[in-house]
């Protein structure tokens, strides 16, 4: 194994994108999408020096300065490690890290599963990985480990549930395609319509398949990760085994909820299921609550943003006019405990609707501006809700109507957020820049954020 040329990350990624067909790292195995959404997995033979896997993906950790989770499925299980080294260092430089089986059984299916927990990266650095076993490996892949102050750009999904999931490969490989100079991903939970079937996760793969194995993904769980077969509720089985997301303390929820850091940006990724959840074990609320107030403190950046759900208005509904318009259960929950915490940004999902909310304080629009900017991202699959929701008062941007899918940016700069919606095929259509205010500061010292459309 020879010397490796360096190139620039954003050529490296750049490249990888230029086929936006399914096709795995290392030549692994290519997904055929089959009537109504079914995902057959194909099992080539392995060409001398190749390894083949699936499903390649990076998992942010809660530093992504100097860890990260590597996961992947493959046939081979003998010596699995993933090979890490600095870009344009030589291959024998390459520091190992050994892989772990992570296998489960779901939809009467085993799931052959490898997870590697990478470490000692430095803040600021661009390497390069892969997966080897013995003499063979996969094709390398880029991994950058983010600085303190790193300036960035993360994409935003919405729910990408679907009946067929043409619509939201398709537009996940285009937005990925327009942005492969993001550095973190995000989806905003109902990744998947029915969270026990096999080849919905497959297919949900599928979209992001370059873009996880060359970013890091943050996953948010939704209600429909709860659902088995049968349209009854489960625990998240599948969602806990294919995403493991940094660890919260919890004896009873390890990983339904997490925090992380990237650049000077703190995140909190809450789960919002207490209602399915609660058929099965009480108390996540009451833990969340606890927990959050020592996270927030004991995390210290310029910006805190939180990415859940479930949204926090509820909506009047055409044809329904017993429903109120208001604040949601999750809204009454935790809109004040964001007041009180001092986050800057709400992302939410649920409602297959895109709308700018503005920033909004003790429930209330208050003219200097001040509480947390919210967000509800919209839908990215094809299970939409035309004409569904009366306009909120709240509401201070929307999407015409009937909603296609869409995606947004988040460019993370030295002092301000700029947050953008866009359409599968490009067309910008909402931009807000939060920056910081230095009149609005909390008891502690930290500054809240204000936007400017």
């Amino acid at each position: 194994m020879g010397d490796h040329q360096p190139i620039s990350r954003r050529t490296f990624i750049k490249a990888a994108a230029v086929v936006t067909g399914v096709i795995a790292a290392g030549g692994a195995a290519v997904l055929r999408l089959g009537a109504f959404g079914r995902v057959l997995d194909t099992a080539p033979h392995e060409l001398p020096g190749s390894l083949y896997v699936e499903r390649l993906r990076q998992i942010v950790t809660q530093d992504p300065g100097h860890t990260r989770v590597i996961m992947w499925e493959a046939a081979r299980a003998e010596g699995l490690v993933v090979e890490v080294c600095e870009e344009g260092a030589a291959e024998g430089n390459a520091r190992r890290f050994p892989a772990s089986a992570a296998y489960f059984s779901d939809d009467g299916i085993d799931v052959r599963q490898y997870t590697a927990a990478v470490e000692g990266l430095s803040p600021g650095t661009s390497y390069r990985y892969r997966v080897a076993a013995g003499d063979t490996a996969t094709n390398w892949q880029p991994l950058f480990a983010p600085a303190r102050d790193e300036t960035y750009k993360m994409l935003i999904f919405p729910d990408s549930q679907s009946s067929d999931y043409s619509d939201w490969i398709r537009m996940a490989h285009l937005a990925w395609a327009r942005n492969t100079d993001a550095q973190i991903f995000c989806n905003m939970g109902d990744l998947v319509d029915n969270g026990e079937d096999r080849a919905q996760w497959v297919a949900f793969f599928s979209g992001i398949d370059e873009m996880q194995r060359a970013i890091p993904f943050v996953p948010v769980m939704g209600n429909h990760e709860t659902y088995d077969r049968s349209w009854k509720v489960r625990l998240p089985a599948a969602y806990l085994n294919y995403f493991d997301v940094p660890k919260n303390g919890s004896m009873q929820f390890e990983r339904y909820y997490y925090s992380f850091d990237y650049g000077d940006v703190h995140y909190v990724v809450l789960c919002t299921q207490q209602q399915e959840i609660g058929d099965f074990k009480d108390g996540l609320v009451e833990e969340q609550l606890a927990w959050i107030r020592r996270d927030i403190n004991a995390r210290r950046r310029k910006w805190n943003v939180v990415l859940m759900h479930k949204d926090v208005l509820q909506y009047r509904i055409n044809g329904r006019p017993e429903r109120t318009e208001g604040f949601s259960e999750d809204g009454n929950i935790w809109m004040p405990v964001f007041d009180e915490l001092g986050i800057d940004i709400v992302f939410t999902a649920h409602l297959h609707t895109y709308r700018n909310r503005g920033h909004i304080f003790h429930f209330a629009k208050t003219p200097d501006k001040k509480g947390p900017l919210y967000i509800i991202t919209g839908v990215a699959g094809n299970v939409r809700y035309p004409n569904l929701w009366v306009d909120h008062a709240m509401d201070e941007a929307t999407l015409p109507q009937p909603e296609t899918d869409n995606y947004l940016t988040m460019e993370v700069g030295a002092d301000a957020v700029e947050i953008a919606c866009f359409l599968p095929d490009g067309t910008e259509m909402d931009r807000v820049r939060v920056e910081k205010n230095k009149s609005l500061k909390k008891r502690d010292g930290r500054q809240r954020g204000t936007s400017h459309f």
